[in-house]
């Protein structure tokens, strides 16, 4: 664990195109308060200032696809309904629509969509309303 207790420093996803991964990421991390916060330009780094969380660079290892699953937090509810209204806006395929899911715990709130690889991308909220 690092000094925030947190257990994960950073994730990064090989992405087919980096310029269309890049345009969607910074389209729907905007609403949850992410941004690109260092850009190599074959790898480009999100989060809150000054350390980026999240990476995405260009495909160099490996043979074909296996899909991922991130999660990104958001503040309120509100932000994940904003984040799926962003994706929707891009054109994504929407593989659920933002809702509570109990089977998680009573206040996780959710939405799913692909991204232009095809991982399976996720805003989450675990407040209430």
């Amino acid at each position: 664990m690092n000094d925030d207790g947190a257990m994960l420093d950073h994730v990064s996803l090989q992405c087919a195109d980096v310029a269309a991964s890049a345009s969607f990421y910074d389209a729907v991390l905007a609403p949850l308060g992410g941004a690109r916060v260092m850009d190599f330009g074959e790898a480009i780094g999100y989060g809150v200032p000054p350390m980026p969380d999240f990476w995405i660079g260009a495909q160099t290892t490996g043979e074909g696809f296996r899909e991922t699953h991130v999660a990104f937090a958001a503040p309120n509810r509100a932000a994940v309904r904003a984040f799926h209204e962003t994706a929707v806006a891009r054109g994504v395929e929407v593989l659920h629509e933002p809702r509570l899911w109990p089977e998680y715990h009573p206040n996780y709130y959710g939405v799913f969509v692909r991204d232009p690889d095809g991982n399976n991308v996720e805003a989450v909220c675990h407040s209430p309303e």
